[in-house]
């Protein structure tokens, strides 16, 4: 059976001594997360998962949501378990403490939403759209709408939610028809139909807060004529109470493979009422502040359903006798011996971990260097880490959504037939984990906002804030006899991803199909070298631990990266080979030959 595990000696690891928080040190509530307190932290949220949100994740989708007359009911549990959740503040550890909020670290607070993913993820996705919705407006709304709306959607009595897509677009926004007319009040009538709105309309909370893309009259074309508006579900009185309602109807909702339990709505705005967020015509700037956040928590859901898997997986490979090791009995007196005996499962296995364990790192890691972007004292120190956060979150997005698609197919695959068997709980897993590499920008538009946005802006500055530290490593490290099973193979790595990078910059100038070609295999190695630095990195300090110690912490963790420089890491060879192929073969057939 699928069970909860949370990650609590890795995350702990990461946040007390991988990452260097003393970069923080002068922000005055940062300066109070000590061990002891992060620790806490970490503890109740492993506690409350594993209690209040797990035991909801099968049964909420075996129920699903229900729509009757506009009204959506989500499974039994999911109302107590987010008042529980809002009230205890687990929504709101990030957000500025003039609303309510905690003021708290990235890395903490993504931390935590790790473990509650691994729960639950279709409960999560309730709140942390919130928080993405809360992010948009604290920077670009105006201080009136701050002061109405931010309070309540803080404390989690209301909900908040991002409109972009419609019937008719997707990736390509600027397509989008719903019109926006001002009033002489200053506000706006919005009319136009949304699809795929996750929790668009949901029994969670009295109101619900929609950010909506939207097109006034004589708006330039494409995206540069799209403003950003919020829509609440229901209007507010003067003094900030609920009144009318606001013609925001949910006409349908979504019957999915996976996260079912997380109400996915068809919506439909009806001269509904609208205040402008940000400039006029300006809305996907506003936008990408919620976008990008959101394709950080998506890969951090990646991860999260990795992980899962991952420990439901090594319980069952412990128990499940099957067949004798080929080396010689291990276990005399039982029938069989344990599955985790066999070369097979130990390779699905530990490609698992060190997958997963390299994802978490990579996470955490990113997470501060949001952290410094925001906060850090140095003004050009913020603009470094803002720029490498640019580069780096399309494939933290992409990169580990494609790591819990496959390392939640190797957790089935463990099982054997029994992982295909719903009542097993771990084919739930793969299926919630597929939305991840599609929704929030599918995953091959992810390879190409990084190699057709993100590497050439500033002439590829922002790449330079990647290749100095890898570099800076390989250079301090690479004569230590110690770390030259990590060293080395690193070093191979990189030196592909630089050639891939030149091939890129050179074919794609005079052909751009070079690039889209190359996309997504060089986001892929890009992600496998972003992850072996991490792992190289927690190597170096591992063997500073060890001593002469065996089975400990440290240990595992110089194992399971070996495994990893090993047997993960050689693919970097054959993706740069299929990127130097080019795009030839790719795009040799005509339309109507397929």
């Amino acid at each position: 059976m699928a069970l909860f595990k949370a990650p609590l000696e890795d995350i702990k690891y990461l946040t007390n001594e991988f990452i260097d928080t003393s970069k923080l040190s002068d922000v005055p509530t940062f300066s109070d997360m000590t061990p002891d307190l992060t620790d806490a932290i970490y503890d109740e949220a492993a506690n409350i998962t594993a209690n209040l949100l797990f035991p909801l994740n099968r049964t909420g989708d075996e129920q699903g949501c229900t729509l009757i007359d506009g009204a959506v009911t989500t499974p039994d549990g999911f109302k107590e378990a987010y008042k529980e959740m809002t009230s205890g503040g687990w929504g709101s550890f990030t957000c500025d403490p003039e609303f309510g909020g905690q003021g708290l670290p990235h890395y903490i607070a993504n931390s935590v939403d790790e473990m509650v993913v691994s729960g639950n993820i279709s409960f999560s996705i309730y709140m942390g759209l919130t928080i993405g919705a809360y992010n948009a407006i604290h920077k670009f709304g105006a201080e009136e709408l701050k002061q109405q709306y931010l309070p309540n959607m803080v404390s989690g009595k209301w909900s908040g939610t991002m409109c972009l897509t419609e019937p008719q677009c997707g990736t390509d926004l600027g397509l989008i028809r719903s019109n926006a007319i001002p009033q002489e009040d200053g506000s706006y009538q919005i009319t136009g139909s949304k699809i795929f709105i996750s929790a668009g309309e949901h029994d969670l909370t009295e109101n619900i807060i929609h950010l909506v893309l939207a097109r006034t009259p004589g708006a330039p074309e494409g995206i540069k004529g799209i403003s950003l508006f919020l829509v609440p579900k229901i209007n507010l009185n003067k003094d900030g109470s609920l009144g009318s309602d606001n013609n925001v109807v949910c006409s349908g909702i979504e019957h999915k493979m996976g996260i079912k339990a997380s109400a996915t709505c068809a919506m439909e705005f009806e001269n509904s009422t609208g205040y402008l967020i940000g400039d006029l015509n300006k809305g996907m700037k506003a936008m990408f502040v919620m976008m990008n956040s959101a394709r950080i928590h998506v890969g951090i859901q990646g991860l999260a359903l990795a992980h899962a898997s991952y420990s439901s997986a090594v319980d069952y490979a412990k128990e499940r006798l099957q067949g004798r090791s080929i080396t010689g009995t291990k276990q005399p007196d039982k029938p069989a011996d344990s599955l985790i005996v066999h070369p097979d499962i130990r390779r699905m296995l530990m490609t698992m971990k060190s997958y997963t364990e390299g994802s978490r790192a990579l996470s955490t890691w990113l997470s501060l260097q949001l952290d410094i972007s925001h906060h850090a004292s140095d003004k050009h120190v913020r603009k470094e880490a803002d720029e490498l956060i640019s580069l780096l979150t399309p494939v933290l997005k992409a990169f580990l959504t494609d790591i819990g698609e496959e390392v939640t197919s190797l957790g089935i695959q463990v099982y054997g037939g029994h992982g295909y068997i719903r009542e097993n709980g771990v084919e739930q897993y793969l299926r919630d984990a597929r939305i991840c590499q599609l929704y929030e920008g599918a995953n091959g538009i992810q390879a190409l906002d990084l190699v057709g946005r993100k590497l050439p802006t500033h002439l590829g500055r922002s790449l330079r804030h990647f290749f100095h530290p890898v570099s800076n490593f390989i250079e301090k490290n690479q004569s230590n006899p110690e770390l030259a099973p990590f060293v080395l193979p690193l070093a191979k790595s990189f030196g592909r991803l630089q050639n891939a990078t030149l091939f890129i910059a050179q074919k794609g100038l005079s052909n751009p199909d070079e690039a889209g070609a190359a996309s997504t295999d060089y986001l892929r190695l890009m992600g496998l070298v972003a992850m072996a630095y991490m792992w190289a990195q927690m190597a170096e300090q591992a063997h500073a631990k060890t001593g002469n110690m065996t089975e400990t912490f440290y240990n595992n963790k110089i194992k399971t990266g070996l495994f990893f420089m090993q047997k993960v890491l050689p693919q970097t060879s054959s993706l740069l080979s299929t990127i130097m192929a080019g795009s030839t073969s790719l795009m040799a057939l005509d339309a109507d030959q397929f």
